[in-house]
């Protein structure tokens, strides 16, 4: 059996490119959230107006609570924008207000690689939770012929694996609608691309590596599985 605390190193890379990645999306939005847009107009006017545009009436944009908490909710249709981002006019703002309604324009076509994410979201969310629990109760009391809780672990969490990996281009083509639908609509001259490009590039690597968290997590109890 290999002990937990040698398959943990294998998770550990991976645990500081995430803290690295979380603090680069920091270092990155406080830096352009200082610069304003000579457009002049703030995130929630932009979102807002970009809906519009894309025939997404229905859409609705609220302010919500929280620093960077800015999330578009497919169920009820809503864009949730942090404070910060709702009423400021900076290139930080106005990149993450035009990420989000680019996940608003993806559900409006159809976009499968979300509506494929939406779709496993709860057995993802289940598997995250009762993954671990599961399978170390298997993996402790195999011998007592709960070993098979460990198979149920795994499957659980390979889910959430899934679910990491189809948000890579989920995100990534969330912000590549963002910046071209920004400059399409001359809310950014062609010298505030490159910066905003910089926020949207710094919050991707957060999901790169929350991907890569679970990649190497899933590997983990492969390899403690095959050893037990």
């Amino acid at each position: 059996m290999l002990p937990l605390d040698i398959t943990f190193l294998l998770v550990l890379p991976a645990f500081f490119f995430a803290m690295w990645a979380q603090a680069r999306v920091h270092s990155t939005y406080n830096k352009f959230a200082r610069v304003m847009a000579r457009s002049g107009v703030t995130g929630s006017q932009v979102a807002r107006r970009l809906l519009d545009d894309a025939g997404l009436r229905d859409v609705g944009v609220e302010m919500g609570q929280g620093n960077l908490s800015d999330h578009y909710d497919p169920r009820r249709r809503l864009i949730r924008l942090s404070p910060d981002v709702y009423r400021s006019s900076s290139l930080a703002a106005l990149g993450i207000a035009a990420h989000e309604t680019g996940h608003a324009i993806q559900h409006g076509d159809g976009y499968i690689p979300l509506s494929f994410r939406n779709n496993i979201f709860p057995v993802a969310n289940i598997g995250s939770r009762m993954a671990f629990p599961l399978f170390f109760v298997g993996f402790f009391f195999a011998r007592g012929g709960l070993g098979w809780l460990m198979q149920v672990g795994i499957l659980f969490f390979a889910f959430a694996v899934v679910f990491q990996l189809v948000t890579l281009p989920v995100e990534y083509n969330a912000s590549s609608r963002a910046l071209s639908l920004l400059e399409g609509a001359g809310y950014l001259t062609m010298e505030e691309v490159g910066p905003t490009r910089q926020v949207l590039n710094a919050a991707a690597l957060t999901y790169i590596a929350a991907a890569a968290v679970a990649v190497t997590q899933l590997l983990r109890l492969l390899m403690l599985r095959n050893r037990r």
